[in-house]
């Protein structure tokens, strides 16, 4: 055990990644506060499911119309200084947001316009610092170790953060739980300005815009084991991740609670995502991650299915941490593909993609799911989000199991010094 730690925390090593680590971790402390309190101010202001599925879309869709530019602006630029750029704009929009609450004369559309610019700005946010990952980490073997410490502090945060904006919620009032938002992003802002990356080296580019985005399209067509974490992840991200915007009625309406059983809730579910995070981090090289994904797809689906139409809060508390564990794998295990496996030249372009599957269908799903618990309620939507969950990850392992018998049978003709008959893909 203590071998698997070692090799777990061997990435802190690197000074550029643990100071980015630690000034990320304050600040998504604050993002997770600001996220449950949007959550809940337009709950209470609208009492309409309909509208947290628009503040979803609100927030994520700009991310899916912005990220291929995204993506090319950090194979483009200083990857260094569009990260910086981004942390700067995500710090004004905080305090925007601040003002608009605090001065008290605000409707909801105006929450929704700021989250629209949020949106636009994780655009070309995420693409330039998953990228930028790659190059603080001194030693590339660490990398996975490192891409899992980052969804582990994402859900630490997920954990923290929600149970804090409760409190502050009912005890303080929103304006405070967006301040402290604002002022969260001085540690990242911070830890940037403290690191000392290898000097930016400017590459001719010779083809425009357009003519990268369609390299980048056609580098994922060609490579079909990214295509299809893609795919994957498109699916899970529509009809499945959505759940997370039906909290607040589970906290209001079906257990008649306040903005901090709101809070524990979403706590509830960080706590599962960072014993997935840790439980990734911790796996020795060489796991098979697919397999692993596919099976946690399953956990993420039984989770959803049992905390669905459970009345007894502190159960229900258990199962959102199931179904926490099993989410985490979407996000961490993708991306590790992905990072591990892309050509370097492609990698902002091919982080624009997964970026788009996160962040494209998530808000498309916030609308279907939305529109769906308005009409057959929202215990059944949750349990028939989780019936996809557990569908799509049996489809998973099917697949590998028949990917398993190609590669089985073009080793026998390889051994048999006979022509494959098909190309395993």
């Amino acid at each position: 055990m203590s071998a698997i730690h070692v090799d777990t925390f061997r990435v802190f090593k690197s000074r550029n990644y643990r100071l980015y680590f630690w000034g990320q971790s304050i600040s998504l402390i604050g993002t997770w506060m600001q996220k449950t309190a949007v959550s809940w101010v337009i709950y209470a202001l609208t009492h309409s499911k309909v509208m947290l599925g628009v503040s979803l879309f609100a927030s994520m869709f700009p991310s899916f119309l912005f990220s291929f530019l995204g993506g090319v602006v950090a194979d483009r630029y200083d990857r260094y200084k569009v990260l910086l750029a981004t942390q700067v704009a995500s710090m004004i929009q905080a305090v925007l947001l601040t003002a608009l609450v605090f001065f008290k004369d605000y409707n909801v559309w105006e929450i929704v316009a700021l989250s629209v610019m949020l949106g636009i700005i994780n655009a070309f946010d995420v693409p330039a610092r998953q990228s930028l990952v790659y190059e603080m980490v001194e030693d590339k073997n660490d990398l996975p170790q490192a891409l899992a410490l980052n969804s582990s502090m994402v859900n630490l945060s997920r954990l923290i953060g929600p149970g804090i904006a409760g409190f502050i919620l009912e005890k303080l009032g929103d304006d405070v739980c967006f301040g402290l938002n604002a002022a969260s992003f001085i540690a990242v802002i911070g830890s940037l300005l403290l690191m000392r990356l290898p000097k930016y080296v400017k590459k001719p580019h010779t083809k425009n815009v357009i003519g990268e985005l369609k390299e980048g399209f056609t580098y994922i067509k060609n490579t079909p084991s990214i295509a299809f974490i893609l795919i994957m992840l498109a699916l899970i991200s529509l009809l499945v991740l959505p759940y997370s915007t039906l909290i607040p009625v589970y906290a209001k309406d079906i257990f008649h609670g306040t903005a901090t059983d709101f809070g524990w809730i979403d706590s509830a579910i960080g706590l599962g995502a960072f014993s997935g995070a840790m439980f990734l981090a911790s796996l020795k090289p060489g796991k098979n991650l697919k397999r692993v994904l596919a099976i946690n797809t399953l956990i993420f689906g039984t989770g959803l299915v049992l905390f669905s139409h459970e009345t007894f809060y502190p159960l229900a508390l258990v199962f959102a941490i199931i179904g926490g564990f099993g989410m985490m794998s979407q996000i961490t295990i993708s991306n590790t593909l992905i990072q591990t496996t892309v050509d370097p030249g492609m990698r902002g372009r091919v982080i624009s993609f997964y970026a788009m599957a996160f962040f494209g269908m998530q808000p498309l799903g916030g609308l279907i799911i939305g529109w769906a618990s308005q009409h057959i309620g929202v215990q059944d939507t949750v349990l028939a989000e989780g019936g996809v969950a557990l569908l799509i990850g049996l489809l998973h392992l099917r697949f590998l199991k028949h990917n398993r018998k190609k590669i089985h049978a073009l080793r026998k003709q390889v051994e048999a010094n006979m022509p494959p008959a098909e190309v395993v893909q």
